[in-house]
């Protein structure tokens, strides 16, 4: 049975999928002892970047970030796990979303705390946009839809 390239393209976002865990230390904290955003900010850039590297294995740079959205507020001395997957696969574009959850070293549960997307363009050595499918990819003729 041959795979469509759309299903080759969603198999590949699942695998894609990139998680992290922090320590949330004195040192990433605000004067109210909660993580700082430009801190979430970085590491949910890096965790995008990973998924979305892995997805197209192509050189690829960020070209936005948007719908940042703070729901709770991560404290000093948490755990946050970050989650970053492949929503979207444009020509030469990748769209990753990001879900940071914190949870309390000491308890069991977690709680969605941030959630943001992030948006790649695939460049080539040239540093012009090109494919963002992996380079494999790129002899279309042998997928059929």
């Amino acid at each position: 049975m041959t795979q469509s390239l759309e299903q080759i393209i969603e198999a590949r976002k699942v695998l894609s999928q990139t998680r992290v865990t922090k320590a949330i230390f004195p040192d990433r904290t605000n004067h109210h002892n909660t993580l700082f955003g430009g801190t979430a900010l970085q590491w949910m850039d890096e965790v995008s970047f990973i998924a979305a590297t892995r997805f197209s294995r192509q050189n690829i740079v960020t070209v936005s970030s948007d719908k940042i959205d703070f729901k709770h507020p991560v404290p000093g001395g948490s755990v946050v796990e970050l989650i970053a997957q492949v929503v979207e696969v444009g020509r030469s574009s990748i769209r990753v979303q990001v879900d940071v959850f914190v949870e309390g070293l000491y308890q069991d549960g977690c709680q969605k705390a941030i959630t943001g997307f992030f948006s790649f363009v695939a460049i080539g050595e040239d540093k012009k946009p090109t494919s963002a499918l992996p380079k494999d990819f790129l002899d279309l003729q042998n997928f059929k839809d």
